[in-house]
């Protein structure tokens, strides 16, 4: 995707052997990069939330740990550096599975080859997340297409938090169909919760939608059920961090409300992921999925850019006020329409999921 008609994915290697990423912390005020030269920057680039998104995380773990192989590529280097990465972000998925890939590409190799062989396959990783969002897009495009069939106007979409190209390699989950029907000629338009508590949505979806040219609507967080009420959503299209065998979701906090609204206003409720963030492993969302805890401060403090343009932190809390910080909530599987993966869409169900992952049946629980 572009910035300013420039492309860009948001990580990339460099000649030198460091990796580069868009820093998402200072959107959308200010556009710039990071380098990430060694693991502990890795993990704090994704505990920092430097870089964010489920499939993001994982190819950032992916070269985390290929730079931590060049420091110590012994078994013992390897564990470490694995362990230290796996806790930087507990709930999405594609942490584990991207680090678990590049475990599996150094496994028996000599030391001497471990961290060219742990970089290639970060690389790797990263063009088959790029193809794996476009899938999606190629996916999801048809549910668009066919809104616009019905309705004769412009799709209003209301998406969730940001799973844009933002939150992947590039072409991003949710957003890959939107981009694609924009690029086609299908008339839309995107409804972005501002997703409190960090405004991934007003920050960082509304930028990339305005970068692309998609006309979109930045909406506070409890305004969705209203504009379903009242016929102006089409669809619900969000991503997730963890999906589990039997269709249940991990998302944004939130995102479990807007999936309720949309059941009860007959608006289709999508979940766009590719299949790297289903975990085989689990079918109880609600119970098996760990939700990480962040910061209470990000619920009682925000950061914005002052009228004189400095980029400032305030407090909206009254001092002594406690605050919990949910970051994820589970939407479970009755309440989504179906899931768009790579491989197509599905219903969200262990059935569904099999009919499009045959090869998984023997880890479906």
């Amino acid at each position: 995707m572009k910035v300013d008609g420039r492309s860009y994915r948001t990580i990339w290697p460099l000649a030198d052997g460091a990796v580069e990423a868009i820093d998402q912390t200072l959107l959308p005020h200010r556009f710039a990069t990071r380098r990430i030269e060694t693991l502990e920057a890795a993990v704090h680039a994704i505990s920092s939330m430097v870089v964010r998104g489920a499939p993001l995380i994982g190819a950032a773990a992916a070269y985390g740990l290929a730079l931590a192989l060049r420091e110590d590529p012994s078994e013992a280097g390897l564990e470490r550096a694995y362990g230290l990465l796996l806790r930087s972000r507990p709930t999405a998925v594609n942490l584990r599975h991207a680090l678990d890939d590049v475990r599996a590409a150094v496994s028996g190799a000599a030391t001497s080859q471990r961290a060219a062989l742990a970089w290639r396959r970060a690389g790797e990783i990263c063009d088959e997340d790029v193809e794996l969002c476009r899938r999606i897009g190629a996916a999801g495009l048809p549910l668009i297409e066919a809104a616009h069939r019905r309705h004769g106007r412009p799709v209003n979409i209301l998406t969730h938090c940001n799973a844009g190209w933002l939150a992947t390699v590039d072409w991003g989950t949710a957003t890959a169909p939107i981009y694609m029907a924009h690029d086609r000629g299908v008339p839309v338009h995107v409804f972005v919760d501002e997703t409190r508590p960090r405004n991934q949505g007003a920050a960082l979806t509304a930028f990339e939608l305005g970068q692309h040219g998609v006309p979109h609507t930045i909406i506070a967080d409890n305004a969705g059920g209203h504009l379903m009420q009242h016929g102006r959503v089409d669809l619900c299209i969000v991503g997730a961090d963890r999906v589990t065998a039997r269709g249940d979701a991990a998302n944004k906090i939130g995102t479990y409300l807007k999936a309720l609204a949309a059941r009860a206003n007959e608006v289709p409720f999508y979940v766009a992921l590719p299949h790297t963030t289903i975990d085989w492993t689990i079918s109880d969302g609600l119970r098996e999925i760990e939700i990480e805890e962040r910061d209470p401060a990000e619920v009682t403090h925000m950061a914005g850019r002052l009228e004189s343009g400095e980029i400032a932190r305030i407090a909206i809390a009254p001092p002594g006020s406690a605050a919990l910080n949910p970051a994820f909530d589970v939407t479970p599987a009755e309440l989504v329409s179906g899931l768009i993966t790579d491989r197509g869409v599905c219903r969200a169900t262990a059935e569904g999921l099999a009919a499009l992952f045959p090869e998984q049946q023997s880890l479906l629980v």
